[in-house]
Protein backbone atom coordinates (compact mmCIF):
# COMPACT_ATOMS: atom_id res chain seq x y z
CA UNK A 1 0.00 0.00 0.00
CA UNK A 2 1.84 3.13 -1.25
CA UNK A 3 1.07 6.69 0.06
CA UNK A 4 0.67 9.59 -2.17
CA UNK A 5 1.11 13.24 -2.83
CA UNK A 6 -0.74 15.08 -5.55
CA UNK A 7 -0.68 18.60 -6.42
CA UNK A 8 -2.57 20.35 -9.12
CA UNK A 9 -5.63 18.26 -7.76
CA UNK A 10 -8.04 21.05 -9.32
CA UNK A 11 -7.04 20.87 -12.79
CA UNK A 12 -7.93 18.38 -15.66
CA UNK A 13 -5.44 15.52 -15.30
CA UNK A 14 -4.75 16.40 -11.41
CA UNK A 15 -8.33 15.86 -10.69
CA UNK A 16 -8.63 12.46 -12.61
CA UNK A 17 -5.03 11.01 -10.94
CA UNK A 18 -6.97 11.91 -7.32
CA UNK A 19 -10.10 9.99 -8.39
CA UNK A 20 -7.77 6.85 -10.17
CA UNK A 21 -5.91 7.06 -6.23
CA UNK A 22 -8.60 7.01 -4.54
CA UNK A 23 -9.99 4.09 -6.10
CA UNK A 24 -6.93 2.46 -6.19
CA UNK A 25 -6.68 -0.77 -3.53
CA UNK A 26 -2.52 0.31 -3.98
CA UNK A 27 -2.93 3.03 -2.85
CA UNK A 28 -3.62 3.85 1.43
CA UNK A 29 -3.37 7.75 1.27
CA UNK A 30 -3.57 10.46 -0.53
CA UNK A 31 -2.12 13.96 0.76
CA UNK A 32 -3.48 17.30 -1.92
CA UNK A 33 -1.75 20.33 -1.55
CA UNK A 34 -4.13 22.87 -3.18
CA UNK A 35 -4.52 26.30 -3.25
CA UNK A 36 -8.27 26.06 -2.90
CA UNK A 37 -10.74 23.23 -0.91
CA UNK A 38 -12.04 20.55 -3.54
CA UNK A 39 -14.92 19.85 -1.93
CA UNK A 40 -14.15 15.88 -1.97
CA UNK A 41 -14.42 13.98 1.54
CA UNK A 42 -12.90 10.52 1.26
CA UNK A 43 -11.42 8.28 4.16
CA UNK A 44 -8.05 8.30 2.00
CA UNK A 45 -7.92 12.32 1.03
CA UNK A 46 -5.89 14.38 3.72
CA UNK A 47 -6.53 18.10 1.74
CA UNK A 48 -4.28 20.95 2.84
CA UNK A 49 -4.90 24.51 1.26
CA UNK A 50 -1.71 26.51 0.77
CA UNK A 51 -1.43 29.29 -1.26
CA UNK A 52 2.21 29.71 -1.39
CA UNK A 53 3.56 27.81 -3.84
CA UNK A 54 7.01 28.60 -3.30
CA UNK A 55 7.45 27.78 -0.04
CA UNK A 56 6.25 25.01 1.52
CA UNK A 57 8.00 25.52 4.99
CA UNK A 58 4.66 26.29 7.12
CA UNK A 59 3.38 22.47 6.14
CA UNK A 60 6.37 20.60 4.92
CA UNK A 61 5.41 17.96 8.48
CA UNK A 62 2.57 16.74 5.18
CA UNK A 63 5.69 16.12 3.14
CA UNK A 64 6.97 13.19 5.13
CA UNK A 65 6.60 9.35 4.30
CA UNK A 66 5.25 9.76 0.54
CA UNK A 67 6.12 7.35 -1.73
CA UNK A 68 4.90 8.42 -4.73
CA UNK A 69 3.99 11.71 -6.26
CA UNK A 70 1.73 13.07 -8.72
CA UNK A 71 2.60 16.97 -9.83
CA UNK A 72 0.45 18.42 -12.02
CA UNK A 73 -0.05 21.76 -11.65
CA UNK A 74 0.42 24.07 -14.90
CA UNK A 75 -0.93 26.93 -16.84
CA UNK A 76 -1.75 27.39 -20.71
CA UNK A 77 0.85 29.34 -22.36
CA UNK A 78 -0.73 32.88 -23.03
CA UNK A 79 -2.57 32.92 -20.30
CA UNK A 80 -0.48 34.56 -17.82
CA UNK A 81 2.56 36.52 -18.27
CA UNK A 82 6.53 35.08 -20.02
CA UNK A 83 7.71 36.16 -16.13
CA UNK A 84 4.48 33.99 -14.20
CA UNK A 85 4.94 31.45 -16.50
CA UNK A 86 8.63 31.12 -15.68
CA UNK A 87 7.29 31.24 -12.09
CA UNK A 88 4.64 28.39 -11.97
CA UNK A 89 6.70 25.98 -14.18
CA UNK A 90 10.03 26.65 -12.76
CA UNK A 91 10.08 28.07 -9.06
CA UNK A 92 6.77 26.28 -7.96
CA UNK A 93 8.13 22.75 -9.26
CA UNK A 94 11.82 23.20 -7.87
CA UNK A 95 10.43 24.13 -4.58
CA UNK A 96 7.81 21.16 -4.12
CA UNK A 97 10.21 18.91 -5.70
CA UNK A 98 13.07 20.42 -3.09
CA UNK A 99 10.69 19.83 0.11
CA UNK A 100 9.32 16.60 -0.77
CA UNK A 101 13.21 15.21 -1.24
CA UNK A 102 14.29 16.91 1.71
CA UNK A 103 11.82 14.70 3.62
CA UNK A 104 12.06 11.58 1.94
CA UNK A 105 14.75 9.19 0.64
CA UNK A 106 12.40 6.67 -1.65
CA UNK A 107 9.66 8.54 -3.52
CA UNK A 108 8.67 8.03 -7.15
CA UNK A 109 8.28 11.66 -8.67
CA UNK A 110 5.39 11.82 -12.08
CA UNK A 111 5.39 15.35 -13.62
CA UNK A 112 3.13 16.07 -15.78
CA UNK A 113 5.46 17.78 -18.62
CA UNK A 114 4.52 18.54 -22.25
CA UNK A 115 5.53 17.70 -25.63
CA UNK A 116 8.38 19.59 -26.98
CA UNK A 117 10.01 20.19 -23.28
CA UNK A 118 13.30 20.78 -24.18
CA UNK A 119 16.47 19.30 -21.56
CA UNK A 120 19.05 21.84 -23.21
CA UNK A 121 16.77 24.52 -22.24
CA UNK A 122 18.12 26.25 -25.50
CA UNK A 123 14.56 26.57 -27.09
CA UNK A 124 13.42 30.19 -28.40
CA UNK A 125 9.91 28.65 -27.26
CA UNK A 126 8.87 30.07 -23.47
CA UNK A 127 7.03 26.75 -22.88
CA UNK A 128 9.73 24.06 -24.03
CA UNK A 129 12.64 26.08 -22.64
CA UNK A 130 10.45 26.54 -19.04
CA UNK A 131 8.96 22.54 -19.27
CA UNK A 132 12.94 21.42 -20.10
CA UNK A 133 14.51 23.65 -16.81
CA UNK A 134 11.93 22.07 -15.07
CA UNK A 135 12.39 19.17 -15.84
CA UNK A 136 16.03 19.11 -15.53
CA UNK A 137 15.85 20.51 -11.73
CA UNK A 138 14.10 16.90 -11.51
CA UNK A 139 16.26 14.63 -12.71
CA UNK A 140 18.88 16.29 -10.71
CA UNK A 141 17.14 15.62 -7.42
CA UNK A 142 18.04 11.68 -7.73
CA UNK A 143 14.36 10.71 -6.15
CA UNK A 144 14.17 7.06 -5.76
CA UNK A 145 12.25 6.86 -9.79
CA UNK A 146 11.61 10.29 -12.24
CA UNK A 147 9.13 9.83 -14.68
CA UNK A 148 8.48 12.88 -17.05
CA UNK A 149 5.12 12.92 -19.37
CA UNK A 150 4.67 14.89 -22.71
CA UNK A 151 1.25 14.88 -23.82
CA UNK A 152 0.58 16.75 -26.47
CA UNK A 153 -3.35 18.07 -27.29
CA UNK A 154 -5.23 16.39 -24.01
CA UNK A 155 -8.79 15.61 -24.79
CA UNK A 156 -11.02 16.59 -22.35
CA UNK A 157 -13.47 13.47 -21.94
CA UNK A 158 -15.33 15.23 -18.95
CA UNK A 159 -16.71 18.82 -19.30
CA UNK A 160 -14.87 21.47 -18.72
CA UNK A 161 -14.74 25.39 -19.83
CA UNK A 162 -11.75 25.60 -22.69
CA UNK A 163 -9.18 28.49 -22.20
CA UNK A 164 -9.05 29.99 -24.90
CA UNK A 165 -10.58 29.99 -28.50
CA UNK A 166 -8.24 27.62 -30.29
CA UNK A 167 -8.80 25.05 -27.57
CA UNK A 168 -13.28 25.16 -28.16
CA UNK A 169 -12.07 24.33 -32.23
CA UNK A 170 -9.71 21.48 -31.55
CA UNK A 171 -12.16 19.61 -29.11
CA UNK A 172 -14.63 19.73 -31.79
CA UNK A 173 -11.90 18.60 -34.44
CA UNK A 174 -10.11 15.77 -32.13
CA UNK A 175 -12.28 13.15 -32.18
CA UNK A 176 -14.33 12.99 -35.73
CA UNK A 177 -10.99 14.35 -37.86
CA UNK A 178 -7.64 15.59 -36.20
CA UNK A 179 -7.14 12.01 -33.78
CA UNK A 180 -7.96 9.77 -37.30
CA UNK A 181 -5.71 11.88 -39.28
CA UNK A 182 -3.03 12.92 -36.97
CA UNK A 183 -3.37 9.93 -34.62
CA UNK A 184 -0.24 11.03 -32.41
CA UNK A 185 -1.53 14.66 -32.04
CA UNK A 186 -2.72 14.28 -28.72
CA UNK A 187 -3.80 11.93 -26.26
CA UNK A 188 -7.74 11.61 -23.70
CA UNK A 189 -7.20 12.87 -20.31
CA UNK A 190 -8.03 9.66 -19.21
CA UNK A 191 -5.58 7.62 -20.64
CA UNK A 192 -2.97 10.34 -19.75
CA UNK A 193 -4.22 10.27 -16.15
CA UNK A 194 -4.36 6.71 -16.20
CA UNK A 195 -0.68 5.83 -17.47
CA UNK A 196 0.26 8.13 -15.02
CA UNK A 197 -0.85 6.65 -11.98
CA UNK A 198 0.03 2.99 -13.13
CA UNK A 199 3.57 3.82 -13.97
CA UNK A 200 3.84 5.83 -10.61
CA UNK A 201 2.83 2.87 -9.03
CA UNK A 202 4.48 -0.26 -10.50
CA UNK A 203 7.14 1.41 -12.28
CA UNK A 204 8.86 1.62 -15.78
CA UNK A 205 12.21 1.17 -17.60
CA UNK A 206 11.87 4.50 -19.67
CA UNK A 207 11.93 8.20 -17.69
CA UNK A 208 10.27 10.14 -20.41
CA UNK A 209 6.83 9.44 -21.91
CA UNK A 210 6.50 10.88 -25.34
CA UNK A 211 2.80 11.45 -26.58
CA UNK A 212 2.75 8.59 -28.14
CA UNK A 213 4.20 6.35 -25.62
CA UNK A 214 1.58 7.34 -23.40
CA UNK A 215 -1.20 6.92 -26.05
CA UNK A 216 0.22 3.42 -26.81
CA UNK A 217 0.56 2.34 -23.26
CA UNK A 218 -0.92 -0.90 -22.75
CA UNK A 219 -1.65 -1.29 -19.08
CA UNK A 220 -3.86 1.84 -18.90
Amino acid sequence: MKNVIITGSNGMIGNLILENCLSNPKINKITSIVRRKSGINHPKLIEIVHTNFEDFTEIESQFKNQDICFYCIGVYTGQVSTDEFAKITINFTRAFAQTLRKNNENTTFCFLSGQGADSSEKSKMMFAKDKGIAENILFNLNFKEMYSFRPGYIYPVTQREEPNLFYKITRILYKPFLSKIYPNIGVTSEKLANTMVDIGCIGNEKTIFENNDIRLYKNA
